[in-house]
């Protein structure tokens, strides 16, 4: 028998146009992030028009170089063109994506974590032949650069001022001396920020991988909250039981071999009426509900990282970057905790609440 199949010339236009978009967005990334390291989109902010000279000599970089790359800002957007003039420039609400280091919406740095994915494009295609895991300290380095970068102004403009204050009774806890533990800390950004709201309160950083445990401890001395600080590496299951009166995992638990055995250690290091504040990436309980940019985003790093180093990390339940508030709900009723919600949500963030 033959099978014959009839094409619908609109959506096959429809889907290569989506693929070509999707791959002058991955030319174009690389692009963003040239001009981030090289200071192109930081010599630009609030000078007004310039000429391609001009950017260069601010820049420091060969203006034929300048120029192409100038004009492929243009041509996708990330910069304005006056022809008459033949001027070039970033506006002030670019400057906040490309160029302002400090704004929650600046993204240059996030383009480190595709790099790194594709770095290690080799390791993935290995794990899917065989099913084993890939470590997170086995992955391309630019991974936790990117990962602790893109996160870090999001957390500055959120955590303190938004996600802390959704919670109940924690901030007053904090006002008044409390000790935290932070979960997979990483770089110590959250921790920072905490330790520099609250200077009554002392924080314990906890991460499996060294590499990120010695940031952490530079970070927290850069910000003048060492004092207040512990940093040591431990794995999720296995950190010290001391009482904490808040015991946090941002952007952590879903990477974790056996989220359970997390929880259930959280539950039993937690001081009487202690809380668990859980902030995990932005999803819907099915997939169905997910069809979005990021939960696109979130799906493709969950695939090569999230679920790759779970499975490294004994993948006895590997929930994936998209497990959605039901599923966490479920592992912190098992690990015994009666009462858990959700306190705040952002496009990119669930911010949950848990207390025995």
């Amino acid at each position: 028998m033959t099978h014959t199949t009839t094409i619908d010339s609109s959506k096959l236009d429809a889907l290569v146009s989506r693929a070509v978009g999707d791959l002058s967005a991955g030319y174009g990334g690389i692009m963003i992030s040239l001009g981030h390291q090289l200071g192109l989109f930081e010599a630009m902010a609030g000078a007004g028009p310039l000429t391609a000279r001009e950017v260069a000599q601010r820049a420091n970089c060969a203006e034929r170089y300048v120029l192409e790359w100038l004009n492929s800002q243009v041509a996708g957007g990330y910069l304005d063109y006056h022809p008459i003039s033949q001027t070039y420039e970033l506006s002030p609400e670019q400057a906040l994506v490309l160029a302002d280091e400090e704004s929650p919406v600046f993204l240059p740095v996030a383009w480190a974590v595709p790099a790194s994915m594709w770095a290690d494009e080799e390791k993935a295609i290995e794990a899917f032949r065989t099913g084993k895991g890939i470590p997170w300290g086995d992955h391309d380095g630019r991974l936790a650069c990117g990962v602790a970068a893109f996160y870090r102004n999001g957390y500055r403009a959120s955590l303190v001022p938004q996600w802390l204050p959704a919670l109940e009774g924690v901030v007053e806890k904090l006002e008044a001396g409390a000790l935290v533990a932070d979960v997979g800390c990483g770089f110590g950004h959250s921790t920072a920020l905490m330790a520099k709201a609250f200077p009554a309160s002392r924080f314990c950083g906890f991460d499996s991988h060294e590499e990120s445990f010695g940031k952490a401890r530079d970070l927290a001395e850069e910000n003048g909250v060492l004092q207040q600080c512990h940093f040591e590496v431990a794995r999720a299951d296995n950190y010290p039981v001391r009482g904490y009166d808040l015991i946090c995992f941002f952007d952590a638990l879903h990477d974790m071999g056996d989220p359970l055995a997390a929880a259930s250690h959280a539950a039993r290091a937690l001081a009487p009426g202690g809380t668990v504040m859980l902030v995990e990436p932005f999803a819907n309980d099915r997939l169905e509900d997910n069809i979005s940019t990021v939960a696109r985003m979130y799906y493709a790093a969950s695939t090569t990282i999230c679920c790759a180093h779970a499975i490294s990390d004994g993948g006895r339940l590997v929930l994936g970057a998209q497990a959605g508030e039901l599923r966490l709900a479920e592992v912190f009723r098992k690990a015994g905790f009666s009462h858990f919600r959700r306190a705040f949500e952002t496009p990119f963030n669930l911010v949950l609440e848990a207390r025995l």
